[in-house]
């Protein structure tokens, strides 16, 4: 595996310097993943893997050496793909060459980009981001950033405000993708655009019954306190009408009417107005909308109409507690190669082998400081994937 030319005079990409054998990583080869595993481990290695948030800044002050220089494709693949354009949320406070990284692997011209940066983030962070932006013409920066706290409103606020920038700045979009900066695809973008047409107008988020050890964070009113969210001992009063809370994630795949009801759907604002004081909105307002009647794409709430992470397309990631061999029944999936933040596996490249099979479009977690080779793996086996779709 050669590296690739260096895009910043400061540092290097983060790309392997032995020559690793990328097909027999993705094969799941012990000898090939030991050797990876030694070279992610070296300080020299750990060293080069470090691009300083000063080197997006000075490489994009020539766009188009970096749109060269960092091999983006600025013209559709296909003619499929340019009459099925995506719509992008990614919300992101830290690791620019993450990013960056997303960012190229995504790319298409005739997809559109909102990029929101957490107001606390340090300002080399955003003038990197918003330098790397301004050099495409379909990537910008969210309108309003917020200062997102954990677990609070602010966090979907985010979200929101790309929703709005997305839907008011261009109406050709037919799908809305929720990310993060340490999200990366495992499809094309002509294997996600497949498997979006293949929903035939129906979204793909997890959606299913509230667990009881969540019920609190809906019960009970939360206000910030120094930065984090507590309870307040109020009780909150029910839904507005009635609706029935369901369980989630922030990271979902929907159709642009989907958008269009949470913008402008009465049920959808006055749900949002009562969310503001619970505690991890997020997990649980797009699953409820969901399954609110009506919303395009929406299932019902009866309980056999659920979907479970798992089931759902938009993205895989393993917690810690799930993990464990194959025949064990509280198993959900195969130990965590790479190593663990919070209780999330940050994936290796031993764990690469399967999450290729999957039929998530994304992965989270992945960090190109901690383990390169495995982002530059995927990086290499989608671009050969997606040039070779083109014969």
């Amino acid at each position: 595996m050669r590296t690739e030319k260096r895009f910043c005079s400061a540092n290097e990409s983060s790309q392997p310097r032995e020559s690793l054998q990328l097909l027999a990583i993705l094969q799941g080869e012990k000898e090939e993943l030991q050797k990876a595993k030694l070279l992610t481990i070296s300080k020299e290695f750990q060293k080069s893997a470090q691009v300083p948030d000063e080197c997006y800044i000075n490489a994009t002050q020539d766009c188009r050496k970096f749109k060269i220089t960092r091999k983006y494709i600025t013209f559709p693949l296909s003619k499929e793909e340019e009459e099925f354009p995506l719509a992008y949320s990614t919300v992101v406070h830290h690791k620019v060459q993450n990013f960056e990284r997303l960012l190229r692997a995504i790319y298409a011209p005739q997809n559109i980009y909102c990029v929101h940066v957490d107001k606390k983030a340090p300002a080399s962070v955003f003038i990197a981001i918003n330098a790397i932006t301004s050099c495409f013409p379909n990537v910008f920066m969210g309108s309003k950033a917020v200062n997102v706290v954990y677990a609070g409103w602010t966090r979907v606020q985010a979200d929101l405000n790309c929703m709005a920038d997305l839907y008011n700045t261009s109406t050709t979009w037919k799908y809305f993708i929720k990310l993060c900066g340490q999200d990366f695809p495992l499809k094309t973008n002509l294997e996600i655009v497949q498997a979006l047409r293949s929903l035939k107008g129906g979204n793909s988020l997890e959606s299913e019954e509230m667990p009881q050890r969540k019920k609190g964070r809906v019960t009970n009113v939360h206000k910030v306190v120094d930065g984090q969210m507590q309870r307040t001992g109020k009780t909150k009063d029910p839904a507005p009408f009635n609706l029935p809370i369901l369980s989630g994630n922030a990271y979902i795949v929907v159709n642009r009417g989907y958008v269009r009801s949470v913008l402008e759907d009465k049920r959808i604002q006055a749900l949002i107005e009562w969310a503001k004081d619970t505690y991890s909105p997020d997990e649980f307002l797009w699953a409820t909308i969901q399954r609110i009647p009506g919303v395009p794409g929406s299932t019902w709430p009866n309980h056999k109409f659920d979907t479970t992470d798992m089931n759902a397309i938009a993205r895989i990631v393993k917690w810690q507690g799930h993990e464990g061999s194959e025949g064990s029944l509280q198993a959900v999936y195969p130990e965590c190669k790479g190593h663990h933040v919070r209780s999330i596996c940050v994936y290796g490249a031993g764990d690469l082998q399967r999450l290729i099979e999957q039929h998530h479009l994304f992965a989270n977690k992945c960090d190109a400081d901690r383990d390169p080779i495995a982002i530059y793996c995927l990086e290499k086996y989608l671009r050969h994937k997606a040039l070779t779709e083109l014969d």
